[in-house]
């Protein structure tokens, strides 16, 4: 008969504080608790000792306001905002409000495991071989040798979630999920996926696993866990945050503050799959200018270097002959210049030459070592020599997970198979315990690079780019979601993508209007379904809709292949859809006083621009699962238009719907009234409605209490002056304030306080707005939207 071995006890034997740290011991190793500040503790938990291997995420100084106590059944730990309690017996760990109030626990047997495993390294690559993709060209190894590396944990936390809580966050994914509750989620990097350790709660607290390995989530009938796949031990922090956007500030505090972008960066950006020459570039935005279309940017797209040199960090002199002038020429337009790099380098170029000279190259690849410093600044030297000396603004890191092998299959593998390939793609080059973490430190490139140079505060870093992980916010990075293909159910699976995504401490996201891929093609990704582009009324329709919701998103960009994205090539046969994208073009600038300020509290109090309606109505059962809908800023409910009303797709092309409705239902959350922004009809909040959504707009809603800055129409943000030309409306039943940021618009120097916070006070009884002196803000710059004659229940 087999006879059962006892598991080794979890019981804590003895709890002893050192210093600001907390030691609990048993037979099974030790937990060490260490506060950060009155709301957040780093749990350390290893098997051997209590040596800890991983410096927290950032340096803080040590936390001494806590205490902790002991009777018969748990130990305690009480600070200011958070009380955890620790089972004695168990070592299962509960977390919880001052009040008493529980917010999460732990099961109660074997609530945390680890399993000690043999990591390895790629000694010999074997077989290379080279696949063209719409990515681009990838390497891939065959029949590497691995060696033994070191020893890691695959580690778990099982819990037990409460009933009717939702939990977001994770980054960024396909599926079309905001509430993550009872699904499962692989945490991977991938050319649509971003992967981000942070998981928020409506009862508004977060966990910040501290780990650069891949990652699994599960809330299925497996269980409902935390899986890390590679680390030296179970490390992460517990934030009470007492709401969303206090998880999201704590995060920051730990983590670095989101930078600043230029303000040019919340206009409107003109790119696509791709600009051949100086002469078009220049074209392109002298059409935007002679049309009196809004414009800030335009971006050149891969293959800026000569032809057969792919990633080399320079322009082919045959197609782009000046570029000092060809940019310059952009600059005298109010128009500034993105310019697409890679992090792999074909080896016949002289970048790619440099670096493996110098061994700056991972194993085997013809990728750069983002992690290696002196690989990074060898990067921006080649970056500055080829590029940045002509003047480009902004980088355009493309492909910085940097390893996509889904992307090698014709047909799309399994989520779970995805998931392996990719742990086992990068583990070969990265190492497994630094699977997830390359555009960290690649963004860190650009970013130390040129803030390096002698100008280098004269011009924020604007870095989009397509991965991200733990601290990339602080590196004015903003992500996109990736080659996308273009269906009503992708732009409906895009919303939630980019709420999670943001959840999870990023303010800067953005999409491509109308996917990337517009054709079918013959792999899985290139999946769009219209092949006659912008000659198919149904596709029209598609990407007008797409045009309106990317209008409120943080950064507002067109991309894409298969068909030319600048706007007038959408105008179809009566040219409304052209109209209607001009419309919101014109909308947006107008809003961009109030766009840059809510960007300004980004930095500011540690904000977020686009937020799901969990945010602000944690209480509101209904608003905890609205997919599409969210706040954009802190007065704006967007709600875009995610199905056909105007053209159905068929075997035979586009039919048009005759008498189609015109309107989308809309969940008003409860707490407040709100007002459409369009009519200025005032609605009571805790209801549905059916909200009016011809092609000309999007059903857009005004929170009660807020005051909006708006300006009239420019050509770009260069023409924007606050806050003399501005003007406010006010959507009050009682008084209300709004804050006002300014700055510069470039540089660094609102870090050392040159910037601007006007404070605007509304008094609902005389019917007056104040500026912060007490001044009377000029009559005619006021419009008030009364909650009265235009009422709707």
């Amino acid at each position: 008969m087999l006879i059962a071995k006892p598991r080794v006890s979890e019981q804590i034997i003895q709890g002893i504080r050192q210093k600001n740290t907390l030691l609990l011991l048993s037979q099974a190793g030790t937990i060490r608790f260490i506060p950060m500040s009155d709301c957040v503790v780093r749990i350390i938990c290893t098997k051997a000792d209590c040596k800890d291997t991983k410096e927290p995420i950032l340096p803080k100084e040590a936390f001494a306001q806590w205490s902790f106590a002991e009777d018969d059944q748990y130990i305690s730990i009480r600070l200011a905002k958070l009380t955890i309690k620790i089972n004695k017996k168990t070592a299962s760990i509960s977390y919880y409000r001052p009040d008493g109030t529980r917010l999460l626990k732990e099961r109660d047997r074997d609530s945390r495991t680890m399993e000690a495993f043999q990591s390895y390294r790629m000694e010999q690559a074997g077989k290379i071989t080279h696949i063209q993709t719409a990515d681009g060209v990838k390497q891939f190894v065959k029949d590497a040798v691995r060696v033994p590396d070191k020893q890691l944990y695959h580690t778990r936390m099982h819990f037990e979630w409460q009933q009717g809580e939702a939990l977001y966050g994770l980054g960024q994914h396909e599926e079309g999920v905001l509430n993550l509750r009872g699904h499962q989620v692989y945490l991977h990097q991938a050319n649509r996926k971003i992967a981000i350790p942070l998981l928020v709660s409506s009862l508004g607290y977060g966990i910040l696993m501290n780990t650069s390995s891949t990652m699994i989530f599960s809330d299925t009938e497996y269980g409902s866990y935390l899986y890390t796949e590679a680390v030296p031990q179970l490390d992460f922090y517990f934030i009470n945050g007492e709401g969303m956007d206090g998880v999201v500030r704590e995060y920051r505090r730990l983590t670095g503050k989101a930078s600043m972008l230029p303000r040019w960066a919340f206009g409107y950006l003109q790119s696509q799959e791709r600009y051949e020459s100086q002469k078009e570039i220049c074209q392109v935005a002298k059409e935007y200018r002679k049309r009196g279309i809004s414009l800030d940017g335009i971006v050149l797209d891969w293959c800026s270097w000569e032809d057969g040199m792919w990633g080399q960090k320079s322009f082919d002199h045959s197609r782009f002959p000046d570029p000092s002038n060809m940019i310059q020429t952009l600059h005298d337009e109010d128009v500034h210049f993105m310019i697409s790099i890679w992090p792999n380098m074909d080896p016949k170029c002289e970048n790619h030459k440099e670096m493996k000279e110098k061994n700056l190259l991972l194993p085997f690849s013809d990728i750069y070592d983002a992690r290696n410093e002196q690989a990074r600044k060898c990067y921006w030297e080649q970056a500055k020599q080829g590029l940045y000396q002509y003047g480009v603004d902004a980088w355009w890191c493309d492909s910085s997970e940097p390893f996509t092998p889904e992307w090698s299959h014709t047909e799309r593998v399994e989520p779970a198979l995805q998931y392996e390939e990719y742990k086992r793609t990068a583990g070969d080059y990265l190492g497994e315990e630094h699977t997830n973490d390359f555009a960290l430190y690649h963004a860190r490139a650009i970013y130390e690079g040129q803030r390096s140079e002698i100008k280098g505060s004269d011009k924020r870093v604007f870095n989009l780019t397509r991965s991200a992980w733990t601290g990339q916010q602080k590196y004015g990075a903003v992500m996109w979601s990736g080659d996308t293909a273009a269906s009503w159910e992708t732009l409906r699976r895009q919303i939630p993508a980019g709420l999670n995504f943001c959840a999870s401490g990023f303010p800067y996201w953005t999409a491509d209007i109308g996917a990337f891929f517009v054709k079918r093609g013959d792999y899985w990704y290139w999946d769009g379904e219209y092949d006659d582009t912008v000659e198919d009324p149904a596709y029209l329709e598609l990407y007008t809709r797409w045009y309106q919701w990317c209008c409120f998103l943080p950064i507002f960009r067109g991309h894409g292949t298969d068909c030319r994205r600048e706007l007038w090539n959408f105008k179809g046969a009566d040219g409304v859809f052209y109209q209607s994208m001009l419309r919101a073009n014109k909308l947006r600038y107008e809003l961009l006083p109030y766009i840059y300020s809510t960007a300004g509290k980004v930095w500011l109090y540690d904000a977020s621009m686009i937020r799901m309606l969990a945010f602000d109505f944690p209480k509101d059962a209904k608003a905890l699962e609205i997919t599409d809908q969210y706040l954009f800023g802190e007065s704006l409910m967007v709600c875009p238009v995610t199905e056909t009303m105007y053209y159905k797709k068929s075997a035979t092309g586009a039919e048009k719907q005759e008498n189609p409705s015109k309107v989308r239902d809309v969940y008003l959350p409860e707490g407040c009234g709100w007002y459409d922004f369009w009519t200025n009809t005032y609605y009571e909040g805790g209801q549905w409605i059916e909200a009016e959504a011809p092609i000309e707009r999007i059903p857009l809603f005004v929170k009660e209490g807020s005051i909006l800055p708006m300006q009239q129409p420019v050509n770009s943000t260069a023409e924007i002056v606050m806050p003399d030309n501005l003007t406010f409306t006010v959507y009050a039943k009682k008084d209300c304030i709004y804050e006002l940021y300014t700055d510069d618009g470039d540089g660094y120097a609102y870090e050392n306080g040159a910037y601007t916070l006007e404070t605007y006070m509304w008094n609902q009884s005389e019917q007056i707005l104040r500026d912060s002196k007490g001044r009377e803000v000029d009559r005619f710059r006021v419009k008030v939207v009364s909650a009265y004659g235009k009422v709707s229940k």
